[in-house]
């Protein structure tokens, strides 16, 4: 048993132990992470979905878990669909904001006249 529990095991009230598959994802210092976890798939669900993914890419797989509960306890509607939305809202109009300015500079850039040309002279006529 480890003497620090992870959040996990701390939420759940129980021993860590030291093959614990929620300790290296959620660490005691952060259990709100774990709390928002558990309330939107439960402890056993995560459980078995760390489980079922590579040791390689479990880190990536409770980052994951952790964003999606977060998105839904923000947007219990949409969750993650919601930002991804509101994401792609902002890309346009942000698209659109650069179509606008690049029409007015290419505007204002054909309607001005050169102060001096810029070809040289040629020789005879120096």
């Amino acid at each position: 048993m480890n003497s620090r529990r992870c959040a996990a095991c701390k939420h759940l009230r129980r021993r860590c132990p030291s093959d614990c598959i929620f300790a290296p994802y959620f660490p005691s210092n952060n259990p709100l992470r774990f709390a928002y976890v558990h309330k939107i798939y439960g402890a056993s669900n995560v459980a078995k979905i760390l489980d079922d993914v590579p040791v390689k890419c479990r880190a990536q797989a409770a980052e994951t878990l952790w964003y999606e509960a977060y998105c839904r306890i923000r947007d219990p509607v949409h969750g993650c669909a919601g930002m991804v939305s509101v994401l792609h809202q902002q890309l346009n109009i942000a698209e659109w904001q650069l179509a606008t300015v690049k029409a007015a500079i290419k505007n204002e850039s054909s309607n001005v006249e050169p102060l001096l040309d810029p070809r040289p002279l040629p020789p005879h006529y120096i």
